[in-house]
């Protein structure tokens, strides 16, 4: 599927950090990060770009939950890569910190990509306006838009349109619900409503459909795709990045050096923390809900693998071993 125009973004250290606290390692960010300029990736995304507080702290939840400047310049300074990807780091409204960021021709920060709800749109947009005025590019990510009410998601779609500081346009599947029809049809709404928009595509792996669904959303003309090294991500983890760069056959991408780092980083990493399908994240895609309780359950050794018990507590069918 080669198509000249599509981009592709490696958010394996941003979606990664989701299931550890961002508590990676240097060398492995480091690695990570050579794995996609010698793979030749268009974007990466090191992380989050949250406030520190008393109670969030860098201790804690990991210092690429705040993707300090300095910290980034390490890890970029450190690949003698001749490609160097654009850098994207990741706002979340309302647990950011404006008055921190400096204009970007002073940041090792390309892009801002802002995450929000439907709910929150307005807010959304008044973060992207503010990172764009700093010479950022930017994206807005609209979360779990297959529980939004279909009405309240179109009005967003229409005021995203009206911004013209917003550079792309994602469809994210959060809770990895859809299938491929729905990648279609909602990708459609996203055209009719925002129609000035250059379309994105986040894929989460709960029913095994990250890959496909991406492929999907590349069939519908979609040109900036998300994936991350051996799918690692929140949960049933995100469509892989190897496979992307294997089915795209753009002559850019070199898929040697990703699956170098899954074999040097990716695998020692398995020892420690679990990411990619198992059939409670399979339920929790096919009932359409965040991922948080699913990864509740397999974080219990007692009740991890109670995958009958699971689907009847989570779809009230029925008394479970779980009540």
């Amino acid at each position: 599927m080669y198509r000249e125009e599509i981009k592709v973004l490696d958010c394996t250290i941003r979606d990664g950090g989701l299931i550890n606290q961002y508590q990676f390692t240097d060398d492995f960010v480091k690695g990570c990060y050579r794995a996609s300029c010698e793979a030749g990736v268009d974007i990466v995304e090191l992380g989050k770009k949250l406030a520190v507080s008393d109670e969030y702290t860098r201790d804690k939840w990991g210092k690429w939950n705040f993707c300090d400047d300095d910290d980034i310049r390490r890890v970029v300074d450190s690949c003698d890569s001749e490609h160097r990807p654009e850098v994207a780091v990741m706002f979340d409204v309302g647990r950011v910190d404006l008055d921190a960021l400096v204009p970007a021709d002073q940041s090792p920060v390309d892009m801002i990509r802002t995450a929000c709800y439907v709910a929150d749109i307005d807010k959304g947009i008044d973060l992207v306006r503010r990172t764009k005025d700093l010479g950022y590019g930017t994206t807005i990510n609209i979360m779990a838009c297959s529980a939004a009410i279909e009405r309240d998601l179109i009005e967003a779609l229409e005021q995203v349109n009206e911004s013209p500081e917003v550079d792309y346009l994602y469809l994210v599947d959060s809770y990895g619900a859809f299938y491929s029809e729905q990648v279609s049809a909602y990708l459609a709404m996203y055209r009719e409503h925002a129609p000035d928009k250059p379309l994105g595509f986040h894929a989460h792996n709960n029913q095994q459909l990250a890959f496909s669904n991406t492929q999907q959303a590349i069939i519908e003309g979609v040109n900036l795709l998300d994936a991350t090294i051996n799918g690692i991500g929140r949960g049933a983890g995100n469509c892989n990045l190897e496979l992307l760069l294997n089915f795209l056959k753009n002559p850019k991408f070199d898929v040697r050096p990703v699956y170098r780092a899954i074999q040097e980083q990716l695998v020692p990493l398995r020892e420690e923390i679990e990411w990619g399908f198992n059939d409670i994240y399979g339920i929790s895609g096919h009932l359409n809900q965040h991922p948080r309780e699913a990864m509740r359950v397999r974080g219990d050794n007692g009740a991890r693998d109670l995958c009958y018990d699971f689907f009847l507590e989570q779809s009230g069918e029925g008394d479970s071993a779980m009540d």
